[in-house]
């Protein structure tokens, strides 16, 4: 059960990710928004629109693979914390 619950966490966390970056394609609501939060377009690319206008803009790609890697981390060593191996 346990195993099937972070299967659920890490795939969730994976679609997450893939909203954020601008590789989302998929227009899967309306153009008003996730539960009608504007901030959450149906396009995706929410690190571009977070850093465009600024002078981070020519690195989106770099800023989101480190967060990815950073949030994968994350919830790797949460993961660890929770499941120590048996003895």
């Amino acid at each position: 059960m346990k195993r099937i619950l972070w299967l659920a966490i890490a795939a969730t966390v994976a679609a997450v990710l893939f909203y954020v970056s601008r590789f989302w394609d998929f227009r899967l609501w309306s153009r008003d928004g996730l539960f009608g939060i504007e901030a959450l377009r149906p396009q995706g690319g929410l690190v571009g629109q977070w850093v465009r206008g600024t002078d981070l803009a020519p690195f989106e790609l770099l800023i989101w693979a480190v967060g990815v890697f950073l949030v994968l981390t994350l919830l790797q060593k949460l993961y660890d914390l929770l499941n120590p191996p048996p003895e």
